[in-house]
């Protein structure tokens, strides 16, 4: 077989690895860690939470939040207060209410006149609306003033109940479960990583040197968004910021185990370790940086998105990859070269030493497949088909509050209070902004829509007026939605007016809608640049149609298994609309990675000894360590469970089972089945292809036939 020699490596693989230059790598990102520590630390305060940083630009939600400056500030949202006595109030909580509501007036971020108390008309309820001014912080600052509103309502009549509701207490208890987003997810991730690494490795020290690399990763990445945010650059919310932990870590960790495992390989045929890693980065490094590529290529898809905050997710994760890629392209091998073969201890891979994958598990899983590869891939076709049809039961058409949490917060259990006794859109009407001299002619046309339940006067300035709608429905039900497009079409009818409606139900409105165009925008989009990025990798047409036949079958039955979990197994009541948009963008993006360590290896064989023994040959060498990164990226992705937010533990899930599906099905059954029924086919129109028959001519094939390995020493011996 040909040999490479030392001097086909190329100058970029050598650099990290070389006995002097690995010194020059650590210097460097030991400067840039200590560079990025302060700012990484500071990224929690340039987060941008208000609304206009997740709405879509163009909503009518959004315009209403911009222009009502006029009459308000942009950060006031009305906390609602309701008090209950179900035996009926009395004299003594009439007074007790009033009393509280001129303390909540005292109240730094009340800047205007509380409204209330509100006697309901059954007697047992009372309403209060605080505007509460949030300032630049956004909702993080909510969370004091709910904290102060509470405080101040103890002082009260036994017996009678009291909750913060409203715009206010749901941003608050919202603010209270992504707190400390950052930590419990850096930790968590990490616990998975350590535990999954000391499985994979069996060494007490292994271990340290991808976590480490994975950490420098993260820091280095938090650090270059702070600036970009604090500039202005880009825009980044505790959404994007918790993803980017998660994703960092995992893929990090991924690129780490690929390389990692190809050191091993190296070294058992290598006696000088710098040696063995310049050919480990000469081999492995392609498809690890297709592999980053990728992710990076399908993450800036997300820059065509509608949603303001799926749009500032794109770059922020992009960045995350890049740098990720970067740590572990030259401090990881850096790092291992320092280290020597001691740190595999107690397995160390002694230069000439064998290597067990051509007779482990993966190797016998190639043998059984190479006995029936059409029936193979028939069947599992078949089977993930069939999961895919779960799918009919995901509900992705967005979640009411009431279904957003673990458990029941405050401020849920007060909308539930506030529905029995007042109208159910009570302290979040509809926000309509009219030209002043049609004013009088919207608010009439609003009285006259079904599904209202009250409509204020107009208080006009600078030429316009806002008019406050109130619905019979909640806020976030079915009903409310359909009086806001009904108010739409009603308030767009007025001559001159140029009405626009927003409010909290209006912005829930454009939302759901702004996330079902993304899915039908992004998802061919980033399907069109993998196929071109693998295009260009495997040179050619067949293999990357396949791959990505493949991972649309991973992605349904995925998204379709997960619906029935949702469901059956986790009682949750339906899925965020944001949904199959970012389960398809990290399977696809991330979940591609599988694929393409696995087509780059087996295209390598090829080359050699033919596509169908490059087949086998491929899954015995990567199928462990391909197992191992999806064992981690699923573990990283399954931490955003622990948060007690409903939309991001459906995330965790569907893209913790799409991962393990990818793994230990598709790309392990499905692809490798592919390969050896397809076998030169899969190049085709490449070289390769013609090469191929004639490969297959020259290796003894008989015994493969009969779905056993080849005889004689070497038969599965990876090409080098």
């Amino acid at each position: 077989m040909a040999q490479t020699q030392i001097g086909d490596v190329g100058r970029l693989a050598r650099f990290p690895s070389s006995r002097l230059t690995k010194w020059f790598v650590l210097g460097f990102w030991l400067l840039v860690l200590a560079a990025s520590f302060g700012p990484a630390g500071k990224l929690q305060g340039v987060l941008n939470n208000e609304a206009v940083a997740w709405l879509p630009a163009n909503a009518q939600s959004t315009q209403v939040v911009k222009q009502i400056e006029a009459f308000q500030s942009k950060n006031e949202f009305p906390g609602v207060i309701v008090y209950e006595r179900p035996s009926g109030l009395t004299p003594a909580d009439f007074r007790a209410v009033t009393a509280q509501v001129a303390k909540f007036n005292t109240l730094a971020p009340v800047r205007k006149a509380s409204v209330g108390p509100i006697p309901s008309q059954d007697g047992k309820a009372l309403q209060v609306i605080v505007p509460v001014d949030a300032g630049n912080a956004g909702w993080n600052s909510l969370s004091a003033t709910v904290k102060d509103l509470r405080t101040i309502a103890k002082d009260r009549p036994a017996g009678l109940s009291m909750q913060v509701t409203g715009p206010v207490g749901l941003a608050a208890d919202s603010s209270a479960a992504f707190s400390g987003i950052d930590g419990k997810l850096l930790y968590s991730a990490m616990t998975v990583v350590i535990i999954i690494l000391l499985l994979t490795y069996r060494s007490p020290v292994l271990w340290l040197i991808p976590v480490v690399s994975a950490g420098t990763a993260l820091f280095v990445a938090q650090g270059v968004i702070y600036f970009l945010a604090k500039g202005d650059t880009l825009t980044v919310n505790a959404q994007s910021s918790g993803i980017l932990t998660v994703i960092v870590f995992g893929a990090g960790t991924d690129y780490a185990l690929l390389l990692v495992a190809r050191y091993r390989e190296e070294l058992r045929r290598h006696e000088d370790r710098h040696e063995a890693m310049a050919f480990a980065l000469h081999r492995a490094g392609p498809a690890i940086f297709a592999s980053g590529a990728t992710v990076i290529a399908g993450m800036l898809c997300l820059l065509v998105a509608t949603m303001s905050s799926t749009k500032g997710l794109g770059p922020v994760a992009a960045i995350g990859i890049a740098v990720g890629l970067l740590v572990m392209l030259t401090l990881l091998p850096a790092l291992l070269v320092v280290c020597g073969r001691w740190i595999f201890w107690p397995v160390r891979p002694s230069y000439g030493s064998a290597d067990h994958t051509r007779d482990g598990v993966w190797a016998r899983m190639g043998s059984r497949i190479a006995r029936a590869p059409r029936r193979t891939w028939v069947v599992t076709t078949l089977l993930l088909a069939v999961a895919s049809l779960g799918i009919l039961q995901l509900n992705a058409v967005g979640l009411q509050n009431k279904d957003s949490y673990y458990g029941t917060p405050e401020s849920v259990v007060g909308e539930q209070v506030l529905a029995r006794h007042f109208p159910a859109g009570a302290g979040s009407p509809v926000l309509v902004l009219a030209n002043a001299a049609q004013a009088s002619s919207v608010k009439a046309t609003l009285q006259r829509v079904d599904g209202v339940a009250s409509v204020t006067g107009p208080v006009t300035k600078g030429g316009r007026s806002l008019i406050q709608a109130t619905l019979t429905g909640a806020p976030d039900s079915d009903a409310a939605t359909r009086s806001i497009d009904r108010i739409r079409s009603a308030i767009a009818a007025v001559p001159g007016a140029h009405a626009i409606a927003g409010g909290d139900t209006a912005t829930r409105v454009d939302t759901i809608r702004a996330s079902a165009d993304d899915n039908v925008r992004i998802i061919p989009l980033i399907l069109g640049v993998v196929l071109l990025i693998l295009v260009l990798l495997l040179r050619a047409i067949t293999a990357p149609l396949v791959l990505i036949g493949t991972v649309v079958l991973s992605y349904g039955a995925a998204l379709g298994l997960s619906a029935l979990v949702f469901r059956h197994v986790l009682g949750f009541a339906g899925a965020d609309s944001s949904l199959p948009l970012f389960v398809f963008v990290f399977l696809v993006a991330l979940g591609i990675d599988y694929n393409i360590f696995l087509m780059t290896r087996v295209h390598e064989e090829a080359k050699e000894i033919g596509t169908r023994r490059g087949a086998l040959v491929g899954l015995a060498a990567t199928g462990g360590v391909i197992t191992s990164a999806g064992l981690v990226l699923a573990g990283t992705f399954a931490v955003l469970g622990t948060l007690p937010v409903v939309a991001f533990a459906e995330i965790g899930v569907a893209v913790a089972l799409g991962v393990l599906l990818d793994t230990l099905v598709v790309r392990s059954v499905l692809v490798t089945a592919l390969n050896l029924e397809l076998r030169g086919r899969m190049w085709w129109p490449g070289a390769l292809a013609a090469r191929d028959a004639l490969l297959e001519t020259a290796t003894p094939t008989g015994a493969e036939e009969a779905g056993e390995e080849p005889a004689g020493e070497g038969a599965l011996e990876p090409a080098h």
